[in-house]
Formats: structure tokens, sequence, C-alpha cells
């Protein structure tokens, strides 16, 4: 039994000790692309551990989920674990719990899933009651949706036909190209499949609202997803492009004040207008690489006693 709690040990030190390195380090904000994998891999080393710790503590309860997992494997490998005289009321006890665990990641992802599904569908409906469309109109070539409204507001409406949607108040504010821009930073969004970045944070963070790696997971995947969709729209138009929509956009909203209500808008608009500069290729790819490792950590763990054995 000592790498099911080897594992949980090492998935405890990842989720405590990875999301203060990344909060401490100065470079997700200048390349928030690598920060978004960072995260995931973060994330994901730490639901690796506990699926791993899960199995290999049943296999040490349970004669047949043992000989399941191991029904290939030589005889010398299943004694490398030491599962046999390992078992008992603590082994069936955690994987009892870390399988009600995974039960219920499994049940706030589909709620998730559900509720967005039923949002786009709310808002579908709603955006066709507003803006129906015209006798011989082709919906798939409404790309763009104009809506009379006081507030400044452009979004992304999903869908069968993806569209933008702006009001009339946001076309008065958005001068030039910065219409084309907020266009590129939604497609952005959706290129990237941001959303669903955004459904499994949620989810985890709701899920296991006690637990803070999910909770900060949820609030960078916000930010990031907002940097580097920035970013796409700043390499066709311009960060002086994006900054001007932003400000034009939420000027109104209270975010530039003392007590803002949304505090990224403003480090977003400060970002684009005094950027630092980009982190060579080199780098990039040396901290994609160190970040793909994290999740490879746990299974080296758990596979280490059986290569030992074989060998």
């Amino acid at each position: 039994m000592m790498v099911p709690a080897a594992l949980l040990l090492l998935g405890a030190l990842t989720a405590v000790l990875a999301p203060r390195l990344l909060a401490r380090a100065q470079w997700p904000d200048r390349e928030p692309v690598v920060a978004l994998w960072a995260w995931q891999c973060v994330v994901g080393a730490t639901l690796l551990c506990l699926a791993l710790s899960m199995l290999l503590s049943a296999a040490a309860a349970w004669q047949a989920v043992r000989g399941g997992l191991f029904a290939a494997a030589p005889h010398g490998v299943v004694d490398a674990y030491a599962l046999g005289a390992a078992g008992g009321p603590w082994a069936a006890g955690t994987a009892l719990a870390l399988a009600c665990g995974g039960l219920w990641t499994g049940a706030m992802l589909t709620r998730e899933v559900l509720r967005a599904r039923a949002r786009r569908r709310t808002s579908g409906a709603e955006l066709l009651l507003r803006a129906p469309l015209l006798p011989g109109e082709d919906p798939a070539a409404a790309k763009l949706v104009v809506l009379e409204g006081p507030r400044p507001e452009a979004w992304w409406q999903p869908g069968a036909v993806p569209r933008l949607v702006v009001t009339t108040a946001a076309l008065g504010r958005l001068k030039g190209s910065q219409l084309d821009a907020v266009l590129a930073h939604e497609q952005g969004h959706v290129a990237a499949r941001h959303d669903w970045l955004l459904h499994c944070s949620r989810a985890l963070s709701q899920g296991f609202p006690q637990v803070p790696v999910f909770a900060a997971f949820e609030a960078e995947m916000h930010r990031l997803v907002e940097l580097a969709a920035d970013d796409v729209a700043s390499r066709r138009y311009g960060r002086l492009t994006i900054a001007l929509a932003l400000v034009g956009l939420n000027e109104d909203r209270g975010v530039f004040g003392p007590c803002p209500t949304e505090a990224h808008v403003p480090q977003r608009v400060r970002r684009l207008l005094s950027p630092a500069p980009r982190l060579s290729a080199g780098r990039r790819l040396r901290l994609t690489a160190l970040a793909t490792l994290v999740p490879a950590v746990p299974l080296a763990v758990a596979l280490v006693p059986g290569l030992s054995a074989l060998a």
C-alpha cells in the first residue's frame, strides 16, 4: 500500500505547490496560452494521482479488482506492489472515497454541460425573438447581429451558426476597426474551445468548493482565456485597437474606478497598452515540455514497482 499512499501525497503536494509557483511566476501574463496548458497539466496530474491511487487501493482491497488489473502481468509484478499484505478497511475505504469523488466529478461536469446547453438554447431563442430573420434571409450568412440596447455590449452567440451580437450602443462606441477587433477576440475564444476549459474548471470548483486548487483553476481560466483572445485580436488589429474597444465597452460599468467591479478588465487594458516582451521560442518550448512532464510523474510513480520487478 505504499504506492497508493505515495500517489495521494504526490497529488496533495501538486495541488498545493504548483498553483503557488504559477501565481508567483511573471511569465503567465506574457504567455497566456502556455499558462493555460500548464494549469491543465497541474489539474490533470492531481486528478491522475487520485485515479491511480483509487485503482491500486481497490486492487489491494479486493481480489477481483486485483485479478482484472494485473491479469496480464507476471506474478512478480503483483508482489512488487505488496497489495495482498496491505489490504483491509483502509484500502477499501480509500478506494470507495476516491470512487465517490470521481462519480461526483462526472456528475458535476454533466450538470455543467447540460446547464450550458440550456443557457445556449434560451439565449438563442431570445435572440431570435429580438432579432427575427427577414423573409428570404439566410441564417447561415448572418454572422453579425445588431440589437437595440442602451448598454454597450458585445458577445459571441454559440450554436449551429455562431454569430457576434452587438448592441446599438456598442456600435456607437466602437470606431474604425475596433468592431473587427472584438469579432477577432470572440473568434479566438471559439477557435481555441475556451468554453470547454471554462465548463471543466467551473464543474470542479463547484463540485469541490473547499479545494483551493480547483477554485484557483477556475479563476485563472477565466483570466487567461481573455488574455489569450486579446493576443489573437491584437496580432491582427494592434494592441491599441483592442484596448480602446475594451474601454469603450466597459467604461460605463464602473470597472475603471477606485473599486472596480471587474478587476481583470483594467489589467487587460494596461497589459495591452504596456506590453511586456514575449518569451523566446526556446523558453516557451521548455515551459511547455516541463508542464507536460507534470502528469507523467504520477504515471512513473505508479509504474516504477512493476517495471523494477520486470527488470
